[in-house]
């Protein structure tokens, strides 16, 4: 696939739909005590399994500057703030690494897959953030990176059950989603 054709009109139409969407599942509070449910992540693998990994970390970077415009970012410093915001949303691209075999064969686990990548991906970058700028928030009796692992580890689990489901119930009621 050519530049000119990954960068086309509908392309970026659907990259900005797609950030857009992300965002907005952001706003809605999915939490379970300490434990976050990303559904923005689910999208960030869709998009990446249409266009592959640079579309999906596009759509990913462009996702997590929309938390600067709407104020939605937790500031402790700029280095916290460009793993958390720049990084692990961006990384949430690397769903698209399951590309190509979902192309080859459509089958179920490549959805899984890419969910699973994107979330671990994105969850590796919280969790580094979490050891280094967050662990003055760690339980009584808990080091930085126990803390780190145990909220972020449970997150991407959760983010990636539940995505999994979510894209699954979704290609079966609509296949077309997932051709690009």
């Amino acid at each position: 696939m050519s530049q000119k054709q990954v960068f086309s009109i509908r392309t970026l139409a659907e990259i900005a739909i797609v950030a857009a969407l992300a965002m907005a599942l952001s706003l809605i509070p999915l939490q379970v005590m300490w434990f976050e449910i990303s559904l923005g992540t689910l999208l960030i693998a869709l998009i990446a399994l249409r266009h592959g990994t640079l579309i999906g970390i596009i759509t990913g970077l462009i996702w997590g500057l929309l938390h600067f415009v709407l104020g939605k970012v937790y500031f402790l410093s700029v280095p916290q703030v460009l793993i958390e915001y720049v990084l692990a949303f961006s990384f949430a691209g690397f769903a698209g690494l399951a590309r190509q075999p979902f192309i080859k064969t459509g089958k179920d686990r490549f959805i899984v897959l890419a969910v699973v990548l994107g979330a671990l991906a994105k969850y590796f970058w919280h969790f580094v953030a979490g050891v280094i700028f967050w662990s003055d928030y760690a339980w009584k009796g808990w080091g930085a990176v126990s803390y780190s692992l145990i909220i972020n580890g449970v997150s991407c689990l959760l983010t990636l059950i539940v995505g999994s489901i979510i894209l699954l119930v979704i290609k079966k009621a609509a296949p077309k989603l997932f051709k690009v």
